[in-house]
C-alpha cells in the first residue's frame, strides 16, 4: 500500500477558536489545492482520503478532493490530535484493500506515524504545514520506505 501522509495547511492562530475548530485561512486552502491539483497531474491520486475531524484537517482534505475530482473525505477519529503511531498503523489494516490510501492529520503525530513506519527514532522527522510524505507500505510488517516528499513551498502557487 502506498500511504500519501498530509499535514493540513496553515490554519488561524491559537486562541481564536477553541482548536477542534480552528480553520483555514486563505493561504491553507490554496497550498491543499495546489497539493490536489499536483497529485492529479502526478497520477498519484489516492483511492480513498481519511481525515481528522478538526476542522482545518476537514478542510485540507475536502480542497485536496474537490481539486483532485476524489470524493470527499471519510472522517476518522483515530486522526484527531493525539494520535498514536500503534494504533495509527492497526486502523489502517482496515484500509489494506486499496493500493493508496491518503490521511490528513496534525503533528506531531503524522511526524512520530512516520518515524515509527520507517523505524527512525522518535523526533527525527518533522512535518511542515501543507507538506506531503508518500511512503510504500509493506504490511503485515511495519516497514515503510519514503518514496517521495513534497514540501510546502510546492504546495503553493508561487507564494
Amino acid at each position: 500500500m502506498e500511504l500519501l501522509v498530509i499535514r493540513h495547511g496553515k490554519a488561524e492562530g491559537h486562541g481564536i477558536t477553541g482548536d477542534g475548530d480552528r480553520a483555514l485561512v486563505a493561504k491553507g486552502h490554496e497550498q491543499a489545492k495546489h497539493l490536489g491539483r499536483m497529485l492529479k497531474h502526478a497520477k498519484r491520486l489516492p483511492e480513498i482520503v481519511l481525515s481528522s475531524p478538526l476542522v482545518r484537517a476537514r478542510q485540507t482534505a475536502e480542497d485536496i478532493c474537490e481539486e483532485a475530482g476524489l470524493p470527499g473525505p471519510v472522517i476518522q477519529g483515530w486522526l484527531a490530535c493525539g494520535m498514536d503511531p500503534e494504533r495509527a498503523w492497526q486502523e489502517l489494516a482496515a484500509f489494506r484493500e486499496f493500493g493508496r490510501v491518503a490521511i490528513v492529520g496534525h503533528e506531531p503525530d503524522l511526524s512520530g506515524l512516520i518515524a515509527f513506519l520507517m523505524g527512525c527514532p522518535h523526533g527525527a522527522i518533522r512535518m511542515k504545514k501543507g507538506a506531503c510524505a508518500v511512503l510504500q507500505l509493506r504490511p503485515p510488517t511495519v516497514i515503510a520506505t519514503l518514496e517521495a516528499l513534497i514540501p510546502p513551498k510546492l504546495a503553493e502557487d508561487g507564494d
